[in-house]
């Protein structure tokens, strides 16, 4: 007779919907910041009132998509127990906490009359999208490794 416990299938395989609708969705609020910057640095020197109101939809849009990655990714860094996660991914969870609420920030400055949101929301812009950029580049260099460890 048998010791070891029966588990049921899906106990013994992680979701693969979760990390599917992650990698769908992660890289379009990046997209969405990227735009932003480019519209307030347009904005800053054109005057066009277009392009302060395009840059105010694109940061709130990528806020809103901003969202269902980050919930994901709460629940894999910091939930689940099925397997170990790296030092890179929870400082990657925090960068983009952080690109997140400067971008919230960048939201409220958006809302301002006119030319009055320069150069504020150039450097909130910027600070996003840095921080984005860094958890993304970290990430990017993590899966290189761990994909050269599986091959070694």
């Amino acid at each position: 007779m048998s010791t070891t416990p029966i588990v049921p299938r899906q106990a013994q395989h992680s979701s693969r919907l979760a990390p599917a609708i992650f990698e769908l969705l992660n890289p379009i609020p990046y997209g969405l910041f990227v735009g932003t910057l480019i519209f307030d640095v347009t904005y800053m020197s054109t005057r066009n009132v277009f392009w302060g109101k395009g840059a105010a939809w694109l940061v709130t849009a990528g806020l809103i998509i901003a969202i269902i990655p980050r919930l994901i990714n709460l629940g894999h860094v910091w939930l689940q127990r099925r397997r170990r996660v790296s030092r890179i991914e929870q400082i990657d969870f925090w960068l983009n906490l952080a690109g997140i609420a400067v971008a919230i920030v960048n939201t409220f400055v958006h809302s301002r009359d006119a030319y009055a949101m320069v150069p504020d929301n150039v450097i909130l812009s910027v600070i996003t999208v840095v921080l984005l950029s860094i958890a993304h580049v970290a990430m990017s260099m993590n899966r290189v490794d761990l994909a050269e460890a599986v091959h070694e």
